[in-house]
């Protein structure tokens, strides 16, 4: 349990450095690197009492240690100037664990004031060195303010859902564990706890089985950053030599041959422009790197081996080869079980819809089932603040799962849970793992879905200012509808208004990632999706949805509201001489289909694949444009130039 003063010195260290490093990845960074040098200082000092010898601050090092930093006759600039000399030089220091250089690798000072650093090293140095399970909620706890990891994908994965999942997997203290995207190190962490639980008391690990256990725990990341932290975090965790490595699972052969017991991973859901180009060693030939990823965990268990992946919906039902094939691939060889997450679990960094995917190499060759489970409660509400309620549907998920696995013959289908043959998941060639499509009661019986008002699906429906609100010099951006354009927002020729005016503004006139804006004066229909965390004030033109996400997708609302169906309608509801206008009540009232979330989502899915498709032949035909001109030029034998 993270301690009340541990957890206001680490948000101290945090606001003493958010005004020169604004990027909470970088405040973690910066924190991490300045606890372990504070912590090598304890643990030399605590040897040195015990007749040690110094090790890691000796020799041409010996002027970097702690007490040196804290000297009171160094000037603000000297402080500054040998801290960023230490941290910068430290990778190189002979004297200190293989660990303790690579946290050190590439590590710089990313700023230059001396009043910054000598606040920041004053909380720091409030830290002591414990290897305790406080220390480790620490950093736990600082882990936490990352939310979004990096620009491919990756978002942090909540503890609760971590540990549904290795519960599930149960690992073993015999086994070898792998998460292949491990960024900060949860799901090891977690698999670790667990194995610990289960071993406890006068069953409890000897220090050979624990170092043991530890050996068979290994992380790759592609982040450089993000293998610093997962370190740390391991060692913090009781792990003396942790195996975390800077690797690219996804083009890289040099482990290729590696498997392991238990694969847990959150891998990244986002690909480059262009895609993934990966080694020919894959079982898909796919771009996409949530094939590909999960692709490399089916291939890389074990015999007996198991996994438990989170997915985006694409994996579920796109209809892409790559995508077919690899859910051919899963049914076949080892999926046992799919639970589906409601739609919000990663707010506020994104209202992705995810699922899990339960691999079970051993249980899947006798069994002919594979199991559907629906997850609507998490236990935290799914808007932006992700509150914690009451009502969790995970225990119950966990129970059906477990009876599954025990008696899959025996289990008998129920509202929350499924079991679907694999001929049956095969019969089309689809594969698809939408366990919504195999319900006797699935809408695939009617080409019609329920019409609902706009309203029923929306949490909110507001507007913006009907008076221009004072300027100011800085701020938040102010936007009417001529920066709306092509599904985006453009802050050129914008005017800003003062923070405290946007902060004193209701909630619902707060944009979050997943709200729809739709313009309801003049051109109607401008709509735009939020996909990031953007603050802004906006005229009373726009009219700002909030999507109630147990209802409605953010995505498959945003394709609604550019539909020819609602712009039908606000034709007919337009009133006004000179200037054309929806109000908010006729809006409201506006009548949409409303199809599953499940369906919503697999029509999301297959309008991306269009647009995909749409955005690789413009591509070709500017690049067969050059190809023409270059043709028509050497015709002429370069004497256009």
């Amino acid at each position: 349990m993270l301690d009340a003063e541990t957890k206001r010195r680490i948000d101290s260290c945090r606001d003493i450095l958010v005004g020169k490093v604004p990027d909470p990845k970088s405040q973690v960074e910066q924190i991490t690197i300045a606890l372990i040098y504070k912590f090598m200082d304890d643990m030399e000092s605590e040897a040195a009492e015990l007749g040690g010898q110094r090790s890691f601050f000796a020799g041409k090092f010996a002027h970097y240690g702690w007490a040196r930093l804290k000297a009171p006759e160094l000037s603000g600039k000297e402080k500054l100037d040998l801290y960023a000399e230490a941290i910068g030089k430290m990778n190189e220091n002979p004297g200190i664990p293989a660990l303790f250089r690579d946290i050190f690798k590439n590590a710089y000072l990313p700023y230059r004031d001396p009043e910054t650093l000598r606040a920041f090293l004053k909380e720091i140095d409030g830290f002591t060195y414990d290897h305790s399970e406080r220390l480790g909620d620490a950093f736990e706890y600082l882990l936490s303010v990352l939310g979004s990891q990096g620009d491919a994908g990756q978002f942090r994965t909540p503890r609760h859902i971590i540990d549904f999942m290795v519960e599930v997997i149960d690992p073993k203290k015999n086994e070898s564990i792998l998460d292949p995207a491990c960024g900060t190190a949860g799901f090891l962490i977690s698999a670790w706890k667990h194995i610990l639980k289960q071993n406890s008391g006068k069953h409890a690990l000897k220090p050979m089985e624990r170092a043991n256990l530890a050996a068979n725990i290994h992380g790759y990341d592609i982040s450089p950053d993000m293998v610093r932290l997962s370190l740390v975090n391991l060692y913090l965790h009781g792990f003396t030599d942790p195996h975390v490595v800077e690797y690219d699972t996804l083009t890289s052969e040099e482990r290729w041959n590696q498997t392991a017991d238990v694969i847990l991973a959150n891998p990244p859901f986002m690909s480059p422009k262009g895609g993934i180009k990966p080694h020919k060693r894959f079982s898909v030939q796919a771009t996409r790197s949530e094939v590909l990823f999960v692709d490399y965990m089916a291939e890389h268990l074990s015999p007996n081996g198991r996994a438990a992946i989170i997915v985006p919906e694409g994996i579920i039902f796109q209809s892409g080869t790559a995508y077919k094939k690899l859910r051919e691939m899963l049914v076949k060889n080892s999926l046992i079980a799919v639970v589906s997450l409601p739609a919000g679990v990663f707010n506020p960094y994104s209202g992705v819809k995810t699922s899990i995917l339960f691999l079970d190499k051993r249980r899947a060759k006798t069994c002919d089932f594979v199991l559907f489970v629906k997850v609507d409660n998490d236990g935290f509400g799914l808007g932006a603040q992700r509150r914690a309620v009451t009502g969790s549907d995970l225990p119950e998920a966990k129970r059906l799962l477990d009876a599954f696995f025990d008696a899959p013959g025996a289990f008998e289908n129920g509202v929350a849970a499924h079991k679907v043959a694999r001929a049956k998941i095969g019969e089309k060639g689809e594969w698809n793992l939408s366990g919504e499509r195999y319900l006797a009661s699935s809408l695939d019986a009617s080409p019609h879905h329920q019409m609902v008002n706009l309203s029923h699906v929306c949490e909110s429906i507001s507007d913006g200012d009907h008076q221009p609100p004072p300027k100011a010099n800085k701020g938040v951006p102010f936007i009417t509808i001529s920066n709306l354009a092509n599904n985006r927002i453009s802050f050129e020729k914008t005017f800003y208004v003062s923070r405290e005016y946007f902060e004193a503004i209701k909630e619902t006139r707060k944009p979050r990632i997943g709200d729809v804006l739709f313009t309801v004066t003049g051109s109607f229909g401008i709509p735009v999706l939020l996909t990031s965390a953007l603050d802004f004030c906006f005229q009373r033109h726009i009219a700002l949805l909030r999507p109630s996400p147990e209802k409605v997708s953010p995505e498959f609302l945003f394709l609604i509201m550019k539909s020819t169906g609602v712009m039908l309608q606000a034709e007919r509801a337009a009133t006004g001489m000179a200037q054309k206008t929806v109000a908010l009540k006729s809006l409201r009232d506006f009548s949409i289909p409303l199809p599953p979330l499940a369906i919503q989502q697999e029509i999301v899915a297959e309008v991306d694949t269009y647009q995909r498709r749409i955005e690789e032949l413009k591509k070709e035909v500017l690049e067969n444009e050059a190809k023409i001109k270059a043709t028509i030029d050497r015709v002429w034998g370069g004497e256009t130039a």
